[in-house]
């Protein structure tokens, strides 16, 4: 697999999340993978992760710099001091600083390539990596002024490890990722800030809504202090226009029209959010089936699904402590729920009418 890919070894700088999830899924590979970090113990990790012993930074083709934002420079310093002469590729989530940082350096700028992988989880850290990250992600790019191996060789990585490429200006990508991601990061700890001492009682009735809203509260303090910081002049006016529409709905709470219209305009919004693979938002048709508590159900539907080769696009599972039954629910699209449904029914599941 790895003579697909027109590099042979790779250097990560930064064995976090990112760059550790990098490293596995070039390492599976057969790409030769060195991983360092300024701190040991999680270099350590890593570099066994790769199922090699690893090299230094002075034998790789291609260095990728996974390091937060104000630690790209030391990685400049760095490959100054080794003469770099091979590509770099950072993966920072913002994009106009680390340009502005090699502009300013003495490395060749058109052997940089600026990108930003839109993937994570809540938590951090090499524990946290995994090499199907990024599958089916978005990941970003800014190809001007990069000459053609550069270009070449950052699309061939990102491709490999099944993301989807995405030219962008880095000024661009900065605005954008205000809006889509350290936005949405902001109102989840401050919504999670709420739960604050209120009575457990309370939070004994949380649902899913709660817990979806609430799921990147759980990010890492110390990372996101960063970027957020360091995109802050992108995040203000979305935070300011947010207050605003705040202020309106705390002036007009007692007006039913005017709270059906807050949840009609944020409906209409979150339409606009695209579906799977970047593609045209689908609605999913849900199809609801009873199953027995008992193991090896979920599995069954799984190759029940197979046989007729429908794509489970969602699924939610409902059992409460002690019931001897559950509800599944498939997210998939309205043919395929047809389909499952008639199949399922004539091998003798539970299975009930289907809902948009």
């Amino acid at each position: 697999m790895s003579a697909k890919l027109p590099f042979s070894s790779v250097c990560i700088i930064g064995s976090g999340l990112i760059g550790t999830s990098i490293g596995l899924a070039l390492a599976n590979k057969g790409i030769s993978v060195t991983m360092l970090d300024q701190d040991s113990r999680t270099q350590g990790i890593a570099q066994a992760l790769m199922g090699n012993e690893g090299g230094d930074i002075s034998g790789a083709e291609l260095v990728i710099s996974a390091v937060p934002v104000s630690a790209f420079p030391m990685v400049i310093q760095t490959l100054e001091r080794t003469i770099f002469k091979g590509v770099l590729i950072d993966v920072a989530s913002i994009k106009a600083k680390p340009v502005l940082e090699v502009s300013n350096s003495r490395l060749e700028p058109t052997r940089f390539l600026p990108t930003h992988p839109m993937a994570g989880r809540e938590f951090s850290g090499v524990e946290s990596a995994r090499g199907d990250l990024f599958e089916g992600r978005p990941w970003m790019i800014d190809s001007s002024g990069v000459d053609q191996q550069t270009l070449a060789w950052g699309k061939a990585l990102i491709e490999s490890l099944g993301a989807q490429v995405i030219d962008m200006p880095a000024a661009d990508h900065d605005q954008a990722v205000a809006l889509v991601s350290h936005l949405p990061q902001l109102i989840s700890s401050l919504l999670a800030k709420q739960l604050a001492g209120k009575p457990v009682s309370w939070l004994e009735l949380s649902g899913a809504g709660l817990r979806d809203t609430t799921r990147i509260a759980a990010s890492d303090p110390l990372l996101w202090k960063e970027i957020i910081v360091a995109n802050s002049s992108a995040i203000a006016p979305l935070l300011k226009s947010l207050a605003s529409d705040l202020n309106d709905l705390i002036s007009h709470l007692e007006g039913e029209s005017f709270v059906a219209g807050v949840i009609t305009e944020g409906q209409a919004g979150r339409a606009l959010i695209p579906g799977k693979h970047g593609g045209k938002a689908r609605e999913y048709t849900h199809l609801p089936i009873v199953i027995e508590d008992k193991p090896g159900q979920l599995a069954a539907i799984f190759d029940e699904c197979a046989k007729v080769s429908v794509n489970i696009e969602d699924l939610s599972i409902e059992h409460s402590p002690g019931q001897q039954t559950g509800l599944i629910t498939l997210a998939v699209s309205h043919s395929d729920a047809m389909t499952l449904k008639a199949h399922l029914e004539s091998e003798g599941w539970d299975v009930h009418a289907p809902r948009s």
